[in-house]
């Protein structure tokens, strides 16, 4: 059985920039200062007219294979972890696939939210532990989330924001990168938070558009300590499957959606806040790709480094929850 590692990262930002000072012009109120001292937001990227998800997909994608050192047509899938996909239909995978020319490469799109990233990467692992035929299986996650709020909404159209980041999984003989990894879902929170409108059930109408629905919505609130809470015990049962200590852990790789979550997950597992990097900052709240963006900056910045064991964790609407344990 083949073992798997990470041979390859890259990800992808919009040039544009919009500053807290941008929404508070446009929302008529200070909502700069909150988002800075709770969320530690002071810009996010957005995606300009013309630029689209797949062209985030693309470029992270070319950046992971440079790192990996192999050609496009060396893949032999790409998943797409994304809920902002390019169409309903045909998958975004499908138009990357041709724009990479990866002319052997199957590919397919995956929905769990912001879940996605972790949920591909788990399900690449196990293709290629599973099966010879696959030795390198490029996983996107992306997030093009810009086009779906409702720029009225303060809490909302502040805090989402766009990006893409990539890994090449690859197929090894000699070196085991991944550990163990787990999947789960809470559905009954399906309808608290989501883009009700523009699929089957609801198709979009006038009546739609006047509505919102079609937008990004935070329907109800999600109790403070259900992501803390539930990170810990995903992280607990990764050390344990995975035989290992979590002080061991060098890096915890998070869903990025509010810095009190992480460090409250911490707390829990008593291990050090600087155990988490941090991106949003400057990037926001970036979904499916917080997760590989991260990834990808630590390992360029020489954080992670061969050999470091990390965890990543995410959660997504729905509520999906997966976690994944790797050894770089």
């Amino acid at each position: 059985m083949n073992e798997v590692i990470i041979s390859g990262t890259g990800s992808a930002l919009p040039s544009r920039k919009l500053s807290n000072a941008y929404f508070n012009e446009k929302l008529g109120e200070d909502v700069g200062t909150w988002l800075e001292e709770n969320l530690t937001i002071v810009e996010r990227r957005w995606l300009s007219e013309g630029e689209s998800v797949a062209d985030l997909c693309e470029t992270a994608a070319k950046k992971a294979l440079e790192a990996a050192n192999i050609q496009a047509d060396k893949l032999d899938l790409i998943i797409v972890a994304t809920d902002t996909p390019e169409y309903l239909s045909p998958s975004t995978s499908s138009i990357l696939q041709h724009r990479l020319r990866a002319s052997k490469a199957g590919s397919f799109d995956l929905n769990s939210a912001c879940a996605g990233f972790v949920s591909a990467a788990d399900t690449a692992a196990k293709y290629i532990k599973a099966d010879d035929q696959y030795e390198h299986i490029l996983v996107i996650g992306a997030y093009g989330m810009s086009r779906h709020l409702n720029p009225r909404d303060k809490k909302t159209v502040t805090l989402f924001a766009d990006g893409a980041g990539a890994a090449i999984f690859s197929a090894s003989k000699d070196r085991k990168g991944y550990l163990t990894a787990h999947q789960f879902t809470q559905g009954q929170y399906n309808e608290w938070m989501g883009i009700y409108a523009g699929g089957v059930k609801e198709p979009v109408t006038q009546e739609v558009l006047q509505s919102g629905r079609h937008q990004l919505q935070f329907v109800k609130r999600f109790p403070s300590e259900l992501n803390p809470s539930t990170w810990a015990a995903m992280a607990k049962r990764l050390a344990k499957d995975a035989n290992i200590e979590l002080s061991d852990v060098k890096s915890f790789l998070m869903t990025q959606i509010n810095i009190n979550a992480i460090k409250g997950m911490l707390d829990i597992l008593q291990l050090p806040h600087d155990r988490a990097p941090y991106i949003m900052s400057h990037y926001g709240y970036t979904g499916s790709s917080a997760i590989p963006i991260a990834l990808d900056e630590a390992i360029r910045s020489g954080e992670l480094q061969k050999g470091d064991t990390f965890f990543m964790i995410g959660s997504g609407g729905g509520l999906s929850f997966a976690g994944a344990a790797f050894k770089l």
